[in-house]
């Protein structure tokens, strides 16, 4: 059973990071150099694209390490669920909001007033990603263990 946990966190982790680390490369420069209405198309489109499978596998992460920790009793398993963990909570508190008001705007008819939220967006998503990615190497750092 151990092994097979360990199997679905990896794959788990190792797709948000990589889904992540992808937005950070290349998504997040394209919806930088978009004109406001063609980034609230585009980041609409993109937004809707990643619901439900990136917090699926960034649970399964969260779920799978705690699980992991009991059974094996391993530090850096728990490390690797509390960077997962953050991940979640800034997605959540951060992320999500953006994405939700970003899809509800017109755009063609943007407010007079538009906050163009890209920056913070950003920035979150930077932050998610760096948690994503140490959760990961935690992961990695946890099987080498493992099977040494």
């Amino acid at each position: 059973m151990t092994a097979a946990l360990v199997a679905v966190v990896l794959v788990a982790n190792g797709l948000a990071a990589g889904v992540l680390m992808g937005t950070v490369l290349g998504g997040v420069p394209l919806l930088l150099a978009l004109p406001p209405s063609r980034y609230v198309h585009a980041h609409a489109f993109f937004a809707t694209r990643y619901d439900p499978f990136m917090p699926a596998c960034l649970l399964l992460t969260v779920l799978g390490d705690v699980v992991l920790t009991f059974v094996t009793g391993g530090v850096v398993t728990a490390l690797a669920a509390a960077f997962a963990l953050v991940t979640v909570i800034i997605s959540l508190t951060r992320n999500v909001p953006i994405n939700k008001w970003v899809r509800s705007l017109d755009p063609d008819d943007l407010p007079g007033d538009f906050d163009d939220p890209r920056t913070r967006w950003k920035r979150s998503n930077d932050a998610r990603t760096a948690c994503a990615v140490a959760a990961l190497l935690c992961n990695v750092v946890a099987v080498a263990t493992m099977i040494a």
